[in-house]
């Protein structure tokens, strides 16, 4: 891979123990995945947040990061972290994991990297246009920003996520180039598609058949798939498959296909096939926790859940997962007020799936999105209720 005079200058470190790690980093992945040189980026997005998911280890490697002096060189962002930053406490999270989770910040933000704690950093303003290059490394994130925004980001790690925000750039391999942007399976959508658990049960299904592939969708109406729709779509995609880039035609703002479609491979959705993919994901039958925003949520859907709770009490316990801006939004327009009149959290900064639900009690969780549902029986040893927000209201 080739290396300008000053990135050599920053792997030798003359600029310091923590670039050169960090281009150190970049150099190896480099050369692993056969990249030509490195690119400038215009954000990264860093995952690696919740001390649930990196521990003492990652606790331990961000902290030697920061005391190396390393410092973002571009506007970076962090991904949901393991509780509400500001609202641990009411949420019931552990005061020793509250600890470490702060400490985990902290490293990050002596890093100069913007403590946003969101999978959905373009519902706040960081909307990368067509054909820029970024790092990313939230699944659903990459998908979105891939798909829906046709921006350039592969599937980055934690680490080399970290590594490009500290640099500046990223190796110039994989979904950055065109040759790599097009897709190899046709899913045909025969199924009315309506409700988001359509959208994340069509993705499951996308995501198991086009494993690593680049899936391209016909059939889908652009009325009904919204941004809030999609997003679900590509989250759950990214989680039962590979999946880090998606088209649909009429829809997102590119449409390469690697031959005609009637030459690639394909498959089509039924609805039959919708009904068996959601009976398959149920395994719970009474519930402790609702929890709806993952990817975290739209202020169109805290909307529509406050309307659909206001003036009525909850049984059990709701959290709807936001960004920190969002959040206060809602909370400017009164959306959080009545939700949590009704009994029920708008959870900033965390998700179910990053927040150590199992230890705090909950057995069984209802969830409308299709990659909670996939992840939070392995992650977090829940049973599920898979269902729109309708029904699990």
């Amino acid at each position: 891979m080739y290396l300008s005079r000053d990135e050599e200058k920053i792997l030798g470190g003359v600029e310091g123990e923590g670039k050169a790690k960090a281009m150190e980093i970049l150099c190896a992945i480099g050369k692993i995945y056969g990249a030509d040189k490195l690119i400038p980026i215009s954000s990264a997005q860093v995952a690696g947040v919740s001390y649930k998911t990196i521990g003492d280890a990652g606790l331990e490697f961000l902290s030697d990061f920061a005391e190396k002096g390393a410092k973002a060189a571009v506007p970076s962002f962090l991904n949901p972290a393991g509780m509400d930053l500001e609202n641990w406490k009411k949420m019931g999270i552990p005061d020793e994991f509250a600890e470490k989770q702060l400490r985990i910040i902290e490293a990050y933000m002596e890093m100069g990297i913007h403590s946003t704690c969101t999978c959905t950093p373009y519902l706040i303003g960081i909307r990368p246009k067509l054909g820029e290059h970024i790092a990313w490394s939230e699944s659903s994130a990459i998908s979105f920003a891939n798909s829906m925004l046709g921006a350039r980001t592969n599937r980055e790690s934690a680490v080399s996520a970290l590594s490009s925000a500290i640099i500046g750039k990223t190796p110039n391999f994989g979904l950055h180039l065109d040759e790599n942007r097009r897709a190899s399976l046709v899913v045909e959508v025969a199924a009315p598609i309506s409700k988001m658990s359509d959208f994340g049960a069509l993705g499951i299904i996308a995501g198991k058949a086009a494993k690593e592939k680049i899936p391209a969708f016909i059939g889908l109406e652009p009325k009904l798939a919204n941004e809030d729709r999609m997003k679900s779509l590509g989250a759950a995609m990214a989680a039962s498959g590979s999946v880090a880039l998606y088209y649909a035609r009429g829809i997102t703002p590119e449409w390469r296909l690697a031959d005609e479609p009637e030459n690639l491979e394909g498959i089509v959705v039924e609805a039959k096939d919708l009904a068996e993919t959601k009976e398959r994901m149920q395994s719970a039958d009474a519930l402790d926790l609702v929890t709806i925003g993952c990817p975290h949520c739209s202020l169109s859907e805290i909307g529509e859940i406050a309307e659909k709770v206001k003036g009525k009490k909850l049984k059990m316990m709701l959290w709807v997962c936001t960004s920190r801006k969002m959040k206060e939004e809602a909370v400017r327009r009164g959306y959080a007020k009545i939700i949590e009149k009704a009994g029920g959290l708008v959870v900033a900064d965390t998700c179910m799936v990053v927040a150590p639900i199992e230890e705090m009690g909950f057995k069984a969780t209802g969830a409308n999105s299709g990659k909670a549902a996939t992840y939070l029986p392995s992650l977090c040893r829940q049973k599920i209720k898979f269902a729109d927000i309708e029904e699990l209201l």
